[in-house]
Protein backbone atom coordinates (compact mmCIF):
# COMPACT_ATOMS: atom_id res chain seq x y z
CA UNK A 1 0.00 0.00 0.00
CA UNK A 2 1.48 3.32 -1.02
CA UNK A 3 1.49 6.37 1.21
CA UNK A 4 -1.30 8.80 0.42
CA UNK A 5 -0.74 12.52 -0.16
CA UNK A 6 -2.29 13.42 3.20
CA UNK A 7 0.14 11.14 5.04
CA UNK A 8 3.10 12.49 3.10
CA UNK A 9 2.07 16.07 3.82
CA UNK A 10 1.70 15.31 7.51
CA UNK A 11 5.11 13.60 7.59
CA UNK A 12 6.97 16.71 6.28
CA UNK A 13 8.24 18.88 9.11
CA UNK A 14 10.54 21.87 8.91
CA UNK A 15 11.28 25.08 10.83
CA UNK A 16 8.95 28.05 10.52
CA UNK A 17 7.42 28.28 7.06
CA UNK A 18 9.62 25.64 5.43
CA UNK A 19 8.01 22.30 4.76
CA UNK A 20 11.30 20.40 4.82
CA UNK A 21 14.69 20.87 6.42
CA UNK A 22 16.33 20.54 3.03
CA UNK A 23 14.45 23.60 1.77
CA UNK A 24 15.44 25.55 4.86
CA UNK A 25 19.14 24.68 4.42
CA UNK A 26 19.01 25.67 0.74
CA UNK A 27 17.37 29.04 1.45
CA UNK A 28 19.74 29.82 4.31
CA UNK A 29 22.71 29.04 2.05
CA UNK A 30 21.38 31.23 -0.76
CA UNK A 31 20.63 34.04 1.70
CA UNK A 32 24.17 33.83 3.08
CA UNK A 33 25.65 34.05 -0.42
CA UNK A 34 23.36 36.93 -1.29
CA UNK A 35 24.25 38.75 1.93
CA UNK A 36 27.98 38.36 1.21
CA UNK A 37 27.47 39.59 -2.37
CA UNK A 38 25.47 42.61 -1.28
CA UNK A 39 27.92 43.43 1.52
CA UNK A 40 30.86 43.37 -0.91
CA UNK A 41 28.95 45.44 -3.45
CA UNK A 42 28.00 47.81 -0.63
CA UNK A 43 31.65 48.90 -0.41
CA UNK A 44 31.61 50.37 -3.91
CA UNK A 45 28.14 51.80 -3.35
CA UNK A 46 29.33 53.59 -0.19
CA UNK A 47 32.29 55.08 -2.04
CA UNK A 48 30.16 56.25 -4.96
CA UNK A 49 27.58 57.74 -2.61
CA UNK A 50 30.14 59.25 -0.26
CA UNK A 51 28.90 57.21 2.66
CA UNK A 52 30.69 55.54 5.52
CA UNK A 53 31.75 52.11 4.15
CA UNK A 54 30.49 49.98 7.08
CA UNK A 55 27.06 51.58 6.63
CA UNK A 56 26.90 50.44 3.01
CA UNK A 57 28.09 46.97 3.96
CA UNK A 58 25.48 46.63 6.72
CA UNK A 59 22.81 47.89 4.30
CA UNK A 60 23.88 45.33 1.73
CA UNK A 61 24.03 42.57 4.35
CA UNK A 62 20.43 43.12 5.50
CA UNK A 63 19.21 43.52 1.93
CA UNK A 64 20.79 40.21 0.93
CA UNK A 65 19.33 38.38 3.95
CA UNK A 66 15.84 39.19 2.71
CA UNK A 67 16.27 36.22 0.36
CA UNK A 68 15.33 34.04 3.38
CA UNK A 69 11.72 35.13 2.77
CA UNK A 70 11.58 34.04 -0.88
CA UNK A 71 9.18 31.12 -0.26
CA UNK A 72 6.95 33.07 2.13
CA UNK A 73 6.88 36.48 0.39
CA UNK A 74 8.41 36.23 -3.09
CA UNK A 75 6.88 39.55 -4.13
CA UNK A 76 8.70 41.36 -1.32
CA UNK A 77 12.03 39.78 -2.29
CA UNK A 78 11.65 40.87 -5.93
CA UNK A 79 10.68 44.39 -4.88
CA UNK A 80 13.77 44.62 -2.64
CA UNK A 81 15.96 43.44 -5.51
CA UNK A 82 14.42 46.03 -7.84
CA UNK A 83 14.87 48.73 -5.20
CA UNK A 84 18.61 48.06 -4.75
CA UNK A 85 19.30 47.59 -8.47
CA UNK A 86 20.44 51.28 -8.85
CA UNK A 87 23.10 50.56 -6.20
CA UNK A 88 24.32 47.64 -8.35
CA UNK A 89 23.47 45.16 -5.60
CA UNK A 90 21.44 41.97 -5.26
CA UNK A 91 21.98 40.32 -8.65
CA UNK A 92 21.77 36.84 -7.11
CA UNK A 93 18.74 37.90 -5.08
CA UNK A 94 17.06 39.26 -8.20
CA UNK A 95 17.63 36.07 -10.20
CA UNK A 96 16.50 33.73 -7.38
CA UNK A 97 13.57 36.01 -6.49
CA UNK A 98 12.25 36.06 -10.07
CA UNK A 99 12.59 32.27 -10.31
CA UNK A 100 10.70 31.77 -7.04
CA UNK A 101 8.01 34.24 -8.08
CA UNK A 102 7.45 32.53 -11.46
CA UNK A 103 7.32 29.06 -9.84
CA UNK A 104 4.81 30.12 -7.18
CA UNK A 105 1.01 29.97 -7.34
CA UNK A 106 0.65 33.75 -7.62
CA UNK A 107 -1.34 35.14 -10.57
CA UNK A 108 0.65 35.48 -13.77
CA UNK A 109 -0.15 39.18 -14.08
CA UNK A 110 1.79 39.83 -10.86
CA UNK A 111 4.74 37.81 -12.18
CA UNK A 112 4.66 39.71 -15.49
CA UNK A 113 4.47 43.09 -13.75
CA UNK A 114 7.37 42.44 -11.40
CA UNK A 115 9.45 40.83 -14.15
CA UNK A 116 8.83 43.96 -16.27
CA UNK A 117 9.90 46.18 -13.38
CA UNK A 118 13.07 44.15 -12.92
CA UNK A 119 13.79 44.29 -16.66
CA UNK A 120 13.37 48.05 -16.95
CA UNK A 121 15.33 48.65 -13.76
CA UNK A 122 18.22 46.52 -15.02
CA UNK A 123 17.98 48.15 -18.46
CA UNK A 124 18.14 51.70 -17.06
CA UNK A 125 20.98 50.95 -14.64
CA UNK A 126 22.99 49.17 -17.33
CA UNK A 127 22.37 51.95 -19.83
CA UNK A 128 23.40 54.68 -17.38
CA UNK A 129 26.50 52.84 -16.19
CA UNK A 130 27.58 52.01 -19.72
CA UNK A 131 27.07 55.58 -20.88
CA UNK A 132 29.09 56.87 -17.91
CA UNK A 133 31.83 54.35 -18.69
CA UNK A 134 32.02 55.51 -22.29
CA UNK A 135 32.11 59.17 -21.23
CA UNK A 136 34.90 58.49 -18.71
CA UNK A 137 36.74 56.32 -21.18
CA UNK A 138 36.44 53.17 -19.11
CA UNK A 139 34.54 51.40 -21.93
CA UNK A 140 35.79 51.43 -25.47
CA UNK A 141 32.52 50.73 -27.31
CA UNK A 142 30.50 52.74 -29.76
CA UNK A 143 27.68 54.79 -28.33
CA UNK A 144 25.09 53.05 -30.54
CA UNK A 145 26.00 49.72 -28.98
CA UNK A 146 24.92 50.81 -25.51
CA UNK A 147 21.14 50.16 -25.99
CA UNK A 148 21.85 46.68 -27.37
CA UNK A 149 24.12 45.95 -24.43
CA UNK A 150 21.50 47.21 -21.98
CA UNK A 151 18.67 45.14 -23.50
CA UNK A 152 20.84 42.03 -23.65
CA UNK A 153 21.93 42.39 -20.03
CA UNK A 154 18.38 43.06 -18.81
CA UNK A 155 17.02 40.05 -20.73
CA UNK A 156 19.82 37.84 -19.47
CA UNK A 157 19.05 38.78 -15.86
CA UNK A 158 15.24 38.39 -16.08
CA UNK A 159 14.15 36.04 -18.88
CA UNK A 160 16.05 32.82 -17.90
CA UNK A 161 14.91 32.76 -14.22
CA UNK A 162 11.33 33.62 -15.17
CA UNK A 163 11.14 30.95 -17.88
CA UNK A 164 12.78 28.35 -15.64
CA UNK A 165 10.41 29.23 -12.80
CA UNK A 166 7.38 28.92 -15.05
CA UNK A 167 8.56 25.48 -16.21
CA UNK A 168 9.32 24.24 -12.69
CA UNK A 169 6.01 25.58 -11.38
CA UNK A 170 4.05 23.91 -14.18
CA UNK A 171 5.91 20.64 -13.62
CA UNK A 172 5.32 20.87 -9.88
CA UNK A 173 1.61 21.45 -10.37
CA UNK A 174 1.48 18.54 -12.81
CA UNK A 175 3.17 16.25 -10.30
CA UNK A 176 0.80 17.37 -7.55
CA UNK A 177 -2.15 16.72 -9.84
CA UNK A 178 -0.84 13.25 -10.70
CA UNK A 179 -0.22 12.53 -7.04
CA UNK A 180 -3.74 13.63 -6.13
CA UNK A 181 -5.16 11.49 -8.91
CA UNK A 182 -3.11 8.53 -7.69
CA UNK A 183 -4.36 9.08 -4.14
CA UNK A 184 -7.92 9.42 -5.36
CA UNK A 185 -7.55 6.26 -7.45
CA UNK A 186 -6.16 4.41 -4.44
CA UNK A 187 -9.11 5.48 -2.32
CA UNK A 188 -11.52 4.44 -5.06
CA UNK A 189 -9.82 1.06 -5.37
CA UNK A 190 -10.07 0.55 -1.62
CA UNK A 191 -13.75 1.47 -1.75
CA UNK A 192 -14.34 -0.86 -4.69
CA UNK A 193 -12.55 -3.66 -2.81
CA UNK A 194 -14.78 -3.10 0.20
CA UNK A 195 -17.89 -3.09 -1.99
CA UNK A 196 -16.70 -6.23 -3.80
CA UNK A 197 -16.25 -7.95 -0.45
CA UNK A 198 -19.74 -6.86 0.57
CA UNK A 199 -21.19 -8.19 -2.68
CA UNK A 200 -19.29 -11.45 -2.26
CA UNK A 201 -20.63 -11.82 1.28
CA UNK A 202 -24.14 -11.07 0.03
CA UNK A 203 -23.73 -13.69 -2.70
CA UNK A 204 -22.51 -16.24 -0.17
CA UNK A 205 -25.50 -15.56 2.06
CA UNK A 206 -27.84 -15.87 -0.92
CA UNK A 207 -26.33 -19.22 -1.87
CA UNK A 208 -26.56 -20.50 1.70
CA UNK A 209 -30.22 -19.50 1.78
CA UNK A 210 -30.82 -21.20 -1.55
CA UNK A 211 -29.12 -24.43 -0.43
CA UNK A 212 -31.08 -24.45 2.81
CA UNK A 213 -34.33 -23.91 0.88
CA UNK A 214 -33.59 -26.76 -1.54
CA UNK A 215 -32.70 -29.15 1.27
CA UNK A 216 -35.88 -28.20 3.11
CA UNK A 217 -38.02 -28.86 0.04
CA UNK A 218 -36.36 -32.20 -0.68
CA UNK A 219 -36.53 -33.69 2.80
CA UNK A 220 -39.52 -32.08 4.50
CA UNK A 221 -42.25 -33.43 2.20
CA UNK A 222 -41.16 -37.05 2.13
CA UNK A 223 -40.29 -37.20 5.81
CA UNK A 224 -43.66 -35.65 6.67
CA UNK A 225 -45.43 -38.34 4.66
CA UNK A 226 -43.31 -40.97 6.37
CA UNK A 227 -44.37 -39.70 9.77
CA UNK A 228 -48.03 -39.68 8.70
CA UNK A 229 -47.80 -43.24 7.38
CA UNK A 230 -45.99 -44.36 10.51
CA UNK A 231 -48.77 -42.94 12.65
CA UNK A 232 -51.38 -44.69 10.50
CA UNK A 233 -49.36 -47.89 10.67
CA UNK A 234 -49.36 -47.73 14.44
CA UNK A 235 -53.14 -47.22 14.44
CA UNK A 236 -54.05 -50.12 12.12
CA UNK A 237 -51.30 -52.59 12.93
CA UNK A 238 -53.66 -54.88 14.84
CA UNK A 239 -56.99 -54.06 13.21
CA UNK A 240 -56.01 -54.29 9.53
CA UNK A 241 -52.71 -56.13 8.98
CA UNK A 242 -52.94 -55.84 5.17
CA UNK A 243 -53.25 -52.05 5.33
CA UNK A 244 -50.42 -51.99 7.84
CA UNK A 245 -48.24 -53.87 5.39
CA UNK A 246 -49.07 -51.39 2.62
CA UNK A 247 -48.30 -48.46 4.89
CA UNK A 248 -45.04 -50.04 5.94
CA UNK A 249 -44.08 -50.51 2.29
CA UNK A 250 -44.90 -46.86 1.55
CA UNK A 251 -42.83 -45.75 4.53
CA UNK A 252 -39.91 -47.82 3.32
CA UNK A 253 -40.14 -46.47 -0.24
CA UNK A 254 -40.36 -42.88 0.90
CA UNK A 255 -37.52 -43.36 3.37
CA UNK A 256 -35.30 -44.79 0.65
CA UNK A 257 -36.17 -41.91 -1.67
CA UNK A 258 -35.50 -39.34 1.04
CA UNK A 259 -32.18 -40.99 1.91
CA UNK A 260 -31.16 -41.10 -1.75
CA UNK A 261 -31.92 -37.43 -2.27
CA UNK A 262 -30.26 -36.43 0.98
CA UNK A 263 -27.16 -38.51 0.17
CA UNK A 264 -26.88 -36.86 -3.25
CA UNK A 265 -27.16 -33.40 -1.79
CA UNK A 266 -24.69 -34.02 1.02
CA UNK A 267 -22.29 -35.51 -1.51
CA UNK A 268 -22.51 -32.33 -3.54
CA UNK A 269 -21.88 -30.15 -0.52
CA UNK A 270 -18.95 -32.32 0.60
CA UNK A 271 -17.08 -32.80 -2.70
CA UNK A 272 -18.73 -30.49 -5.25
CA UNK A 273 -18.89 -33.34 -7.80
CA UNK A 274 -22.21 -32.08 -9.11
CA UNK A 275 -20.62 -28.89 -10.43
CA UNK A 276 -16.85 -29.16 -10.78
CA UNK A 277 -16.02 -32.84 -11.09
CA UNK A 278 -13.18 -33.99 -8.86
CA UNK A 279 -12.12 -30.57 -7.56
CA UNK A 280 -11.18 -30.26 -3.90
CA UNK A 281 -13.86 -28.90 -1.55
CA UNK A 282 -11.91 -25.72 -0.91
CA UNK A 283 -11.73 -25.07 -4.66
CA UNK A 284 -15.49 -25.37 -5.26
CA UNK A 285 -17.19 -21.99 -5.69
CA UNK A 286 -20.19 -21.53 -3.47
CA UNK A 287 -22.33 -20.60 -6.47
CA UNK A 288 -21.46 -23.93 -8.14
CA UNK A 289 -22.32 -25.80 -4.95
CA UNK A 290 -25.66 -24.02 -4.77
CA UNK A 291 -26.45 -24.80 -8.40
CA UNK A 292 -25.51 -28.44 -7.92
CA UNK A 293 -27.52 -28.65 -4.72
CA UNK A 294 -30.54 -27.23 -6.50
CA UNK A 295 -30.14 -29.81 -9.26
CA UNK A 296 -29.83 -32.62 -6.73
CA UNK A 297 -32.80 -31.33 -4.79
CA UNK A 298 -35.02 -31.52 -7.84
CA UNK A 299 -34.28 -35.18 -8.55
CA UNK A 300 -35.99 -38.32 -7.27
CA UNK A 301 -34.77 -41.86 -7.67
CA UNK A 302 -36.81 -42.68 -10.78
CA UNK A 303 -36.65 -39.21 -12.45
CA UNK A 304 -34.23 -37.52 -14.76
CA UNK A 305 -32.05 -34.61 -13.65
CA UNK A 306 -34.35 -31.98 -15.16
CA UNK A 307 -36.27 -31.47 -11.91
CA UNK A 308 -39.97 -31.71 -11.04
CA UNK A 309 -42.58 -30.27 -13.37
CA UNK A 310 -46.31 -29.61 -13.36
CA UNK A 311 -47.01 -32.91 -15.11
CA UNK A 312 -45.97 -34.67 -11.90
CA UNK A 313 -48.55 -32.92 -9.73
CA UNK A 314 -50.93 -35.86 -9.98
CA UNK A 315 -48.26 -38.21 -8.62
CA UNK A 316 -47.49 -35.74 -5.81
CA UNK A 317 -51.17 -35.50 -4.91
CA UNK A 318 -51.46 -39.28 -5.10
CA UNK A 319 -48.74 -39.62 -2.47
CA UNK A 320 -50.65 -37.32 -0.14
CA UNK A 321 -53.87 -39.23 -0.85
CA UNK A 322 -52.10 -42.48 0.01
CA UNK A 323 -51.24 -40.93 3.38
CA UNK A 324 -54.95 -40.44 4.11
CA UNK A 325 -55.47 -36.88 2.86
CA UNK A 326 -58.53 -36.09 0.76
CA UNK A 327 -57.18 -33.97 -2.10
CA UNK A 328 -59.05 -32.53 -5.06
CA UNK A 329 -57.13 -31.25 -8.09
CA UNK A 330 -58.72 -28.85 -10.58
CA UNK A 331 -56.98 -27.47 -13.66
CA UNK A 332 -58.23 -24.47 -15.66
CA UNK A 333 -57.05 -23.22 -19.02
CA UNK A 334 -54.98 -24.83 -21.72
CA UNK A 335 -52.12 -26.92 -20.39
CA UNK A 336 -48.76 -25.94 -21.89
CA UNK A 337 -45.08 -26.12 -21.14
CA UNK A 338 -43.28 -23.39 -19.21
CA UNK A 339 -39.68 -22.60 -18.47
CA UNK A 340 -38.08 -25.18 -16.11
CA UNK A 341 -37.74 -22.67 -13.25
CA UNK A 342 -41.41 -21.72 -13.51
CA UNK A 343 -42.58 -25.35 -13.44
CA UNK A 344 -40.22 -26.26 -10.61
CA UNK A 345 -41.35 -23.28 -8.54
CA UNK A 346 -45.03 -24.06 -9.10
CA UNK A 347 -44.42 -27.71 -8.16
CA UNK A 348 -42.51 -26.75 -5.00
CA UNK A 349 -45.25 -24.36 -3.90
CA UNK A 350 -47.87 -27.08 -4.13
CA UNK A 351 -45.53 -29.60 -2.50
CA UNK A 352 -44.74 -27.38 0.47
CA UNK A 353 -48.39 -26.38 0.88
CA UNK A 354 -49.40 -30.05 1.06
CA UNK A 355 -46.58 -30.69 3.54
CA UNK A 356 -47.95 -27.91 5.75
CA UNK A 357 -51.40 -29.49 5.61
CA UNK A 358 -49.90 -32.78 6.84
CA UNK A 359 -48.12 -30.92 9.63
CA UNK A 360 -50.82 -28.58 10.85
CA UNK A 361 -54.17 -29.91 9.61
CA UNK A 362 -53.88 -33.68 9.31
CA UNK A 363 -57.01 -35.25 7.82
CA UNK A 364 -58.34 -31.94 6.45
CA UNK A 365 -59.86 -31.93 3.00
CA UNK A 366 -57.62 -30.02 0.60
CA UNK A 367 -58.30 -28.34 -2.75
CA UNK A 368 -55.49 -27.77 -5.24
CA UNK A 369 -56.34 -25.40 -8.09
CA UNK A 370 -54.10 -24.70 -11.08
CA UNK A 371 -54.95 -22.04 -13.67
CA UNK A 372 -53.12 -21.62 -16.98
CA UNK A 373 -53.58 -18.02 -18.11
CA UNK A 374 -52.26 -16.04 -21.04
CA UNK A 375 -49.37 -14.30 -19.30
CA UNK A 376 -49.18 -16.13 -16.00
CA UNK A 377 -49.78 -19.34 -14.13
CA UNK A 378 -51.72 -19.32 -10.85
CA UNK A 379 -51.92 -21.97 -8.17
CA UNK A 380 -53.87 -22.20 -4.95
CA UNK A 381 -53.82 -24.81 -2.18
CA UNK A 382 -56.62 -24.44 0.37
CA UNK A 383 -57.46 -26.82 3.16
CA UNK A 384 -60.60 -26.99 5.23
CA UNK A 385 -60.51 -27.18 9.03
CA UNK A 386 -59.24 -30.56 10.27
CA UNK A 387 -61.97 -32.98 11.41
CA UNK A 388 -60.29 -33.29 14.80
CA UNK A 389 -58.70 -30.16 16.28
CA UNK A 390 -55.88 -32.12 17.93
CA UNK A 391 -55.06 -34.34 14.99
CA UNK A 392 -52.02 -32.33 13.93
CA UNK A 393 -50.57 -32.46 17.42
CA UNK A 394 -51.20 -36.19 17.58
CA UNK A 395 -48.96 -36.75 14.60
CA UNK A 396 -46.32 -34.52 16.25
CA UNK A 397 -44.66 -33.23 13.07
CA UNK A 398 -41.95 -30.64 13.84
CA UNK A 399 -41.99 -27.34 11.99
CA UNK A 400 -39.10 -24.98 11.44
CA UNK A 401 -41.26 -22.11 10.26
CA UNK A 402 -39.33 -21.71 6.98
CA UNK A 403 -41.79 -23.27 4.55
CA UNK A 404 -43.83 -20.16 3.78
CA UNK A 405 -40.70 -18.03 3.69
CA UNK A 406 -39.08 -20.36 1.17
CA UNK A 407 -42.19 -20.37 -1.05
CA UNK A 408 -42.34 -16.57 -1.04
CA UNK A 409 -38.64 -16.32 -1.90
CA UNK A 410 -39.04 -18.70 -4.83
CA UNK A 411 -42.05 -16.89 -6.26
CA UNK A 412 -40.60 -13.40 -5.72
CA UNK A 413 -37.37 -14.40 -7.47
CA UNK A 414 -39.41 -14.98 -10.67
CA UNK A 415 -41.32 -11.71 -10.32
CA UNK A 416 -44.48 -13.32 -9.02
CA UNK A 417 -46.86 -12.67 -6.13
CA UNK A 418 -47.29 -14.94 -3.11
CA UNK A 419 -50.08 -14.67 -0.53
CA UNK A 420 -50.88 -16.97 2.39
CA UNK A 421 -53.16 -16.82 5.39
CA UNK A 422 -56.10 -18.38 7.23
CA UNK A 423 -59.54 -18.55 5.67
CA UNK A 424 -62.84 -17.46 7.21
CA UNK A 425 -63.91 -21.10 7.51
CA UNK A 426 -60.96 -21.93 9.76
CA UNK A 427 -58.66 -23.43 7.16
CA UNK A 428 -55.58 -22.09 5.45
CA UNK A 429 -54.93 -20.87 1.92
CA UNK A 430 -51.72 -20.52 -0.07
CA UNK A 431 -51.89 -18.63 -3.38
CA UNK A 432 -49.19 -17.81 -5.92
CA UNK A 433 -49.13 -16.16 -9.33
CA UNK A 434 -46.01 -16.52 -11.49
CA UNK A 435 -45.37 -14.76 -14.83
CA UNK A 436 -45.51 -17.30 -17.62
CA UNK A 437 -42.23 -17.96 -19.43
CA UNK A 438 -42.43 -20.29 -22.40
CA UNK A 439 -40.12 -23.27 -22.49
CA UNK A 440 -37.01 -22.78 -24.63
Amino acid sequence: MTTTGEVRAGAEEGPWWWGRWRSAVLDISLAALSAMECAIEGVQFSRDAGMFVPVGMVFGLFAGLSLLLRRRWPVAVVLVSVAITPAQMGFLMGVVGLYTLAASELPRRITAALAGMSFFGMFIVTYVRAHQGVVRGDLSIAGGFIPFLSVTTALGMTAPPVLLGLYVGARRRLMESLRERADSLERELMLLAERAEERAEWARNEERTRIAREMHDVVAHRVSLMVVHAAALQAVARKDPEKAVRNAALVGDMGRQALTELREMLGVLRTGEGAVGRAAPSAVPLAAVGAAAAAAASRVAEESSEGPCLAELEELIGQSAAAGMVVNLSVEGEVRLYAPMVEQTAYRVVQEALTNVHKHAAGAKTHVRLAHRTAEIAMQVENEPPPEPGSARAVRLPSGGNGLVGMKERVSALGGVFVSGPTDAGGFRVSAVIPAQAAA
